[in-house]
């Protein structure tokens, strides 16, 4: 592995995305934090680096690159489509799903765990932001990456005309990493309490997979979609 302490969290996951199980485990942010060095991931964390480096080569042994799609490599216009399949689709599909649970837990157990009144405000929140700006991926990024990727089509979009939603996309990924930040510190790590009925805890290993796979998507539209594509636009004469 040529990767080192200096190497960008966010490109460290791009190259293996196997990686992402060794930051998840240390809860190193590769996803809307992933231009940090992994040095710098590693102070603000207080980790030595060299120990995060060595996870990283025995997850690169462990595990079967051939397994995994290098989405650095992969046509532009299949990235999307992977995003939109694996990701949007699974958050329509389990922002529902979420929320009858965490009103049914809250309205059972809120009083005897006031906290659940704000990761339920938390939430609510969150999906509402995730739902707008899928919506505005789906309708106005996400053509343009494609239609600048197409080469028949590239010609219709102006130059310079994805920066301005992409910067804003990253900043809605902010808010939504804060706001899983937030429900991790408030369930105290998605650890059920013992006397937690099996709707609590089914919500919390809900909550445990959203964030997982919050992690996943928002790194490959941070991390992998986004700088090709600006990428892509820059070179153009």
């Amino acid at each position: 592995m040529t990767s080192d302490r200096t190497t960008p969290v966010g490109q460290l996951v791009a190259e293996h995305p196997a990686r992402a199980r060794v930051f998840e485990r240390y809860g190193i942010d590769y996803c809307c934090a992933g231009k940090k060095t992994l040095a710098d991931a590693c102070h603000q964390r207080e980790l030595d680096p060299e120990e995060i480096l060595s996870a990283i080569r025995a997850e690169d042994e462990r595990t079967n690159t051939a397994d995994h799609t290098d989405w650095t490599t992969e046509p532009l216009t299949n990235l999307v489509d992977h995003i939109l399949e694996a990701h949007h689709a699974y958050l329509r599909r389990e922002l529902p799903r979420l929320t009858t649970m965490v009103d049914k837990v809250h309205r059972v157990h809120g009083e005897r765990r006031p906290e659940l009144a704000e990761v339920r405000t938390t939430f609510h929140a969150m999906r509402a932001e995730l739902q707008a700006h899928m919506d505005k991926e789906e309708v106005i990024l996400f053509p343009l990456i494609v239609t600048l990727a197409t080469p028949a089509t590239t010609a219709t979009v102006p130059k310079g005309a994805i920066a301005g939603p992409i910067r804003r996309m990253e900043s809605e990924h902010a808010t939504v990493g804060e706001a899983l930040a937030t429900i991790r510190r408030l369930t105290d790590d998605h650890m059920p309490p013992m006397d937690a009925c099996n709707t609590y805890r089914a919500l919390l290993g809900g909550l445990a997979e959203l964030e997982q796979d919050l992690h996943q998507h928002i790194h490959k539209e941070n991390n992998v979609l986004f700088p090709r594509a600006a990428e892509l636009d820059h070179a153009r004469a």
